[in-house]
């Protein structure tokens, strides 16, 4: 989840709101206090904490509540509008015209994870049916051009770099001349930092060179208070027109790299929680907010569905709640889940889940999947059709073929059965109630 420790201080902290008798003065200073330690922790810049802290403690206690809204309700709202309003209230799109060719800068301190993020990005214009083309503008990390190589040829996405030729900024040119049928072609430059003159200059020249369309700063999630300064001394040699944050991931407290957008003015358009290519994401503010205060990201999760091409009919319904659920059945709803990503994301995108089921739950429950898909390979046809044949012998032979214990196989057979019981009395309830809130849910969420 990203930047866990924060969501789940910040989650905490409403909940004592919800949990007090009711929302006056001190329980409103106490929430402001849990949210100060809490973005502090992450890193987020002391000036920002201080002046969000202090709206956030006026707007509750002096707002009028409107109709229809309890005082602990009104609290919680002022809190996800001025954390929403932290981190720019709207989304920022990342543009490209029809038949018109844009480029854009990659730039960062070493170690950011800029060669990845490049990938990354073309990666999710490529899925968007655009024409993504990658150069290697990084004449100075060894390997920087066979890293990116291999990145990309995963995703079939073409790269041009340096050829044995040390100029930065002939590279940069050639690989804009060679990729001129393109939509977008993304230049991944040297790593440098705010102090290295030479390096600085250099970004300068291949900004005056190229002449991007955007320039876009990659920032590691794990950097701390430092984002800001960085962020500002790139902003003062190349204006930046965005911001990309990285490894978002695991303990990353990342506050730090949030608070580069108020520093420079430029909005985040891309974060990264993982490290498959595939784990890039728009950044949209509402929706990371909502995610960060445990209240989930409905619309995040549809939109993994659609992207795994994740098909969910009527007549898929109605098979899983009839009678004939079978372990193929099971193993093809495995299949699907474990397209959209790993099951802990999942959860922590639906309401209500977000800091409610433990990791360790999540964890065994992924290892589980893991295991089950391949005990279900090891079956023959008749097994996953009619799971009720199964003897000692079988489950042995199943066993076996799994590389799995014979505890395992009967755990997975319970599971079946178990499940094949709640659907049986879903099934009994009618399929028209599943079907109604399913069906508002997509409209809702476009």
């Amino acid at each position: 989840m990203v930047l866990e420790k924060l969501g789940s201080s910040l989650h905490e902290a409403l909940r004592k709101v919800f949990r007090a008798p009711i929302a006056d003065e001190s329980t409103v200073k106490e929430l402001v206090r849990d949210i100060q330690r809490a973005l502090l922790q992450a890193d987020v810049n002391v000036k920002l904490v201080f002046d969000l802290s202090r709206r956030i403690e006026e707007r509750a206690l002096k707002e009028k509540v409107p109709p229809g809204v309890s005082r602990k309700e009104h609290v919680v709202k002022v809190v996800y509008d001025e954390l929403t309003r932290l981190l720019g209230e709207k989304p920022a799109s990342f543009d490209v015209e029809p038949k018109k060719k844009k480029a854009v800068m990659l730039i960062g301190i070493q170690g950011s994870g800029k060669t990845t993020a490049a990938v990354k990005l073309a990666r999710y214009l490529q899925k968007r049916g655009l024409k993504a083309a990658l150069v290697c503008a990084d004449t100075y990390r060894p390997g920087a051009l066979a890293q990116l190589q291999q990145l990309a040829a995963k995703v079939n996405v073409p790269v041009y770099g340096g050829s044995g030729r040390e100029n930065p900024v002939e590279i940069a040119l050639e690989g804009l001349r060679r990729f001129e049928g393109y939509d977008v072609i993304i230049v991944d430059t040297a790593g440098r930092h705010k102090e290295e003159k030479g390096l600085i200059e250099e970004m300068k020249q291949l900004e005056a060179a190229i002449k991007p369309d955007e320039i876009m700063l990659v920032l590691d999630g794990t950097i701390g208070q430092q984002a800001t300064a960085q962020a500002k001394a790139f902003h003062e040699a190349t204006p930046i027109g965005s911001i990309l944050v990285t490894k978002l991931n695991g303990s990353a407290r990342g506050g730090g790299a949030l608070s580069a957008v108020a520093a420079v003015g430029a909005p985040i358009k891309f974060i990264s929680a993982g490290e498959k290519i595939e784990d890039i994401e728009p950044f949209v503010p509402s929706r990371f907010v909502g995610r960060l205060l445990g209240m989930g990201d409905v619309k995040a999760l549809i939109e993994k569905v659609r992207e795994a091409e994740v098909e969910v009919t009527e007549e898929g319904v109605k098979a899983l709640l009839s009678k004939k659920l079978t372990l193929t059945d099971v193993y093809e709803q495995f299949k699907a889940v474990r397209k959209m990503g790993p099951l802990v994301k999942l959860l922590k995108m639906v309401p209500g889940l977000s800091y409610n089921v433990p990791d360790e739950i999540l964890k065994t429950a992924e290892e589980k999947f893991e295991k089950w898909q391949y005990i279900i390979q090891s079956m023959t046809v008749e097994e996953r059709e009619n799971p009720k044949v199964f003897n000692s012998s079988r489950v042995r032979r199943v066993a076996r073929g799994s590389g799995t214990s014979e505890k395992e196989v009967k755990e997975l057979l319970q599971q079946y059965f178990l499940m094949k019981r709640m659907m049986k009395s879903l099934r009994r309830k009618g399929l028209k109630a599943l079907k109604g809130p399913f069906k508002e849910l997509l409209k809702a969420n476009g």
